[in-house]
C-alpha cells in the first residue's frame, strides 16, 4: 500500500499504521473523502504519493 504525503505540512499517511480515526491496514484510496490531515487540516485531495 502506498504512503501519501500532505503537500501543505508534509505529514505522511502510512496505511500500515493508520491515522486519526483510521484503523491500520486501510489504503489511502478507501479513506473517506471528508477525512482531513490531522496536523494541518488539509483536504484529502492535497495528498500526493510519498517517495
Amino acid at each position: 500500500m502506498q504512503r501519501m504525503m500532505c503537500t501543505i505540512c508534509g505529514h505522511i499517511y502510512d496505511p500500515e499504521k493508520g491515522d486519526a480515526g483510521i484503523q491500520p491496514g486501510v489504503s489511502f484510496e478507501t479513506v473517506p473523502e471528508d477525512w482531513h490531515c490531522p496536523v494541518c487540516g488539509a483536504e484529502k485531495s492535497r495528498f500526493i504519493p510519498a517517495t
